[in-house]
């Protein structure tokens, strides 16, 4: 790995990188480019994302797409209503010295892509807490590490209600950011379907190393930021929270729960992280609030009142931005 003079050369390579990684990626996924930057701030964050959107828009292509311009070990469980957590995580098998012998599961990857996870029972989405937390998983009261860096980038269908199991809020809370994706736009379908219905075979060059993303991490972390852009971005997930002091009448109105402070403490790691991908140095309020909407939206629940009058989450999160 290139050594760097100072953090300044490094967040231009950072830069540069993304870049290059969005380069790449766009050979394979045409447009999304918005969903591109969250997913990858996420990961130079050390956190999780939840991607949703309805079949077909090309959520699990990305995930696998960004796993190899990565250089990382990938693997992908597709969840289902009869998958165990020791499909996840592993078990402990006999081997022919009868001997117990722990057989790792999937979970043993670099980036995991959790394919439809609201399919599977709570029991088995539990098995990914510990993990996604942790970084380590346990069994048989015995603790393993998980390769580093990990992440988990989980999609889930919004349409689909009948044999799902909606993820808890403790869940929820775990994933970094909650990210969108729409339609294509009429001439992004077009070359979609150009490229899709071709003989062509389009490849990913690997771009980032694995110890790479373990220096950028470390470097998002050591990224300055002013206190008013700390204190902004507190007071937005402060004005989520009905019946706190200092929360927007908005809130009181139209919120059940708000966001934690997890939701802070994200607002700022995903402001720093956009400010270098963006060739800042330290960010600014318009860093906090190009990543609000991704942070907060699993993260506070509207009550009746809003869903009846069809007010959405991000609607919400606009006006508290503005508030």
């Amino acid at each position: 790995m290139t050594k760097f003079a100072s953090d300044v050369d490094a967040a231009n390579a950072l830069a540069a990188g993304y870049k290059k990684l969005k380069t790449e990626i766009s050979h394979i996924v045409i447009g999304q480019e918005e969903v591109i930057k969250q997913v990858l701030t996420s990961i130079f964050c050390q956190g999780h994302s939840l991607l949703v959107g309805v079949p077909g828009l090309a959520k699990t292509l990305l995930v696998q797409t960004i796993a190899t311009s990565l250089d990382l070990q990938f693997k992908r469980i597709q969840f289902t209503p009869d998958l165990m957590p020791s499909d996840i995580v592993g078990a402990e098998t006999m081997d022919k010295e009868r001997n117990f012998k722990f057989v790792k599961g999937p979970i043993f990857a670099n980036i995991i892509l959790a394919d439809e996870i609201n399919r599977t029972p709570p029991k088995t989405q539990a098995a990914l807490l510990e993990s996604m937390q942790e970084y380590a998983v346990t069994i048989a009261g015995q603790r393993y590490e998980l390769p580093r860096p990990f992440f988990v980038l989980a999609t889930q269908n919004p349409i689909e209600q009948e044999g799902t199991y909606p993820l808890p809020e403790a869940q929820l809370d775990r994933f970094m950011f909650n990210i969108q994706l729409t339609y294509p736009s009429f001439k992004e379908e077009v070359e979609v379907v150009k490229n899709t219905t071709s003989d062509d075979v389009r490849s990913v060059n690997k771009v980032l190393t694995g110890e790479e993303i373990s220096f950028y991490q470390h470097l998002v972390r050591r990224v300055p930021v002013a206190d008013n852009v700390i204190e902004y971005a507190v007071s937005l997930a402060n004005k989520t929270r009905p019946g706190v002091s200092g929360v927007a009448a908005m809130a009181n109105e139209y919120l059940e729960w708000g966001a934690g402070p997890r939701a802070s403490q994200y607002l700022v790691m995903g402001a720093k992280c956009n400010a270098l991908l963006s060739g800042k140095y330290s960010p600014d309020i318009e860093d906090v609030q190009a990543i609000a909407k991704p942070v907060l939206r699993h993260r506070i629940v509207r009550n009746f009142k809003a869903e009846a009058e069809g007010i959405s989450v991000d609607d919400l999160i606009e006006k508290l931005m503005i508030s």
